[in-house]
């Protein structure tokens, strides 16, 4: 019987659904020591949960969740890992409420704790007589050091089986939680001026007038669109795209307005466009203004008299649509060029917003990057990191060019290429470094700093910020200039030197040793 019931229980190491699995192990178990009534339990963060019942009414006991602070053998059992014999009508530790609606009632409790290789309690499982005599547990000791290598055996297999289910359900929750983050859009900032353009678009949410979209090329403009759309009544109908610059001209107008079999060679069968497949909802036309000027006329009648006609048609269709378009060049003198109709432009920016760049947006800097990087960071699976403050302070007085996108772009970069927690100076581009350090304290957006803050590679400070004294300078110049600064204001000490650059001491010392410092 011991080769046997060895062999049933390694068997369980195969088994991966951790409700089969408990139902097989606690069968088992009863099978063993002649009972009828069993419990699986696990410890969670609210309580001991019941996540396998057998015997009369065990439905009333399955999912049952016991308090950390109610008294109960369970309770017991896990926070001191050892196994408990009860008479539950006189061992406190019993929990008897959870009995009030049994009709058979337990006489006898055998309780074993449920450990996993390292020893650590994660659970327990009880095996229960209801006979009045209490004669079918075995209680011999040697039987029962047999049983508990059996239950040892059969929690690793268990615990494993759970923790694979736990690992599955974490996957897909990140999956769901990834999928409603990109659905949601989410649109970070606090700035006047960003706040400002976030309420026009609120307010022009309940109309159906054209908005134009302006801003520099990655400051989140279809993002904006986006969310103009999920406020407004045509929330439910389509959202559809269609970038303007990227396609030929021809090829823009069939994607557009559709065409009908024939219309030209390779037209097949009628093809619905862009125009037509949002009816309902509404069209966003990125960077409207490198559209064709011979295809403007056509887009400005479908603004006007809210009609279309597909290449090759001979009727005209009636669409019910709502145009968002966007734009990073200069209208203007777009228009002044003849290269972007006037009337197509006053009819198109009936309600204007105009997005600010990053750099007019400098507070909101560290809101965005704490908010890509726990985006990120759940897309790659890799752990949060975190950036010290003289790190923030480079990326505070950067200028950023490419806006939010280059913001985003570069905590990619960080999060594949940083292996450390802290995101330091030395892990930033140098590129974006020596912007940061010949942008003037104005810029930055930074009051100067206090003598309380020690000193550092603090963007602003008189020494810094003077782009004059590094003009012709080579980047290694820069680097031996920016550390003789900094061990000066150590004492030539090279710990604290290197704890203010915000690098290891090594590498920092390294560094001075290739650069020729000595102390002065």
């Amino acid at each position: 019987m011991t080769d046997n019931s060895f062999k049933l229980f390694k068997s369980f190491s195969d088994e991966l659904d951790p409700e089969r699995l408990q139902n097989k192990f606690l069968n088992a178990l009863l099978t063993l020591q002649n009972v009828e009534r069993g419990s699986i339990w696990i410890k969670t963060d609210d309580g001991y949960l019941c996540v396998a019942a057998v015997g009369p009414q065990s439905e009333d006991i399955k999912g049952v969740t016991l308090k950390i602070d109610q008294p109960s053998l369970v309770g017991w059992v896990i926070e001191n890992g050892k196994m408990a014999i009860a008479d539950p009508e006189k061992d406190g530790r019993h929990f008897r409420k959870i009995e009030e609606n049994l009709t058979v009632k337990s006489k006898l409790i055998l309780t074993f704790p449920l450990l996993l290789k390292e020893n650590k309690v994660y659970g327990a499982v009880q095996l229960i007589d209801t006979t009045p005599e209490k004669y079918r547990i075995n209680l011999e000791k040697d039987y029962l050091e047999y049983l508990q290598n059996l239950v040892d055996t059969g929690a690793v297999a268990l615990g494993n089986a759970i923790a694979y289910t736990r690992q599955l359900d974490e996957a897909q929750f990140l999956k769901q939680t990834l999928k409603e983050i990109r659905s949601e859009g989410i649109i970070v900032g606090q700035e006047t001026v960003f706040i400002g353009a976030m309420d026009l678009v609120k307010s022009y949410a309940n109309s159906d007038f054209p908005v134009l979209i302006t801003g520099e090329s990655g400051t989140g403009k279809e993002l904006m669109a986006v969310r103009l759309h999920k406020l407004s009544s045509r929330r439910d109908k389509p959202f559809l795209v269609q970038n303007c610059s990227t396609i030929p001209e021809t090829l823009l107008e069939s994607e557009l307005f559709g065409y009908k079999k024939g219309a030209f060679s390779g037209a097949l069968k009628d093809r619905v466009g862009l125009f037509e497949a949002a009816d309902g909802g509404t069209v966003f036309l990125d960077e409207i203004g490198d559209m064709p000027i011979n295809l403007q006329a056509s887009i400005l009648r479908v603004v006007q008299n809210s009609e279309i006609k597909p290449l090759g048609a001979t009727n005209v269709k009636k669409v019910d649509i709502r145009i968002v378009s966007a734009t990073n060049i200069d209208i203007q003198k777009a228009i002044e060029k003849e290269a972007f109709r006037s009337d197509l432009f006053y009819r198109l920016s009936v309600l204007p917003v105009q997005l600010p760049p990053l750099r007019e947006r400098k507070n909101d800097i560290p809101l965005l990057l704490n908010h890509f990087i726990k985006l990120e960071s759940l897309k790659l699976d890799v752990p949060n990191k975190t950036f010290c403050d003289e790190a923030m302070r480079i990326l505070m007085a950067h200028n950023w060019p490419g806006n939010i996108r280059e913001l985003e772009n570069l905590v990619r970069f960080l999060l594949v290429s940083t292996n450390e927690k802290e995101i330091k100076v030395a892990n930033l581009p140098k590129t974006i470094v020596a912007s940061a350090m010949h942008q003037p304290l104005a810029q930055a957006g930074q009051d100067p700093p206090s003598d309380s803050e020690g000193p550092g590679w603090s963007v602003g400070t008189p020494v810094m910020h003077d782009a004059e004294q590094f003009r012709g300078l080579t980047w290694e110049d820069v680097e031996r200039k920016y550390a003789k600064y900094i061990l000066r204001n150590n004492s030539w000490n090279v710990t604290r030197a290197s704890k203010s650059a915000g690098v290891n001491r090594s590498t920092f010392a390294s560094r001075i040793r290739k650069l020729g410092i000595n102390r002065e």
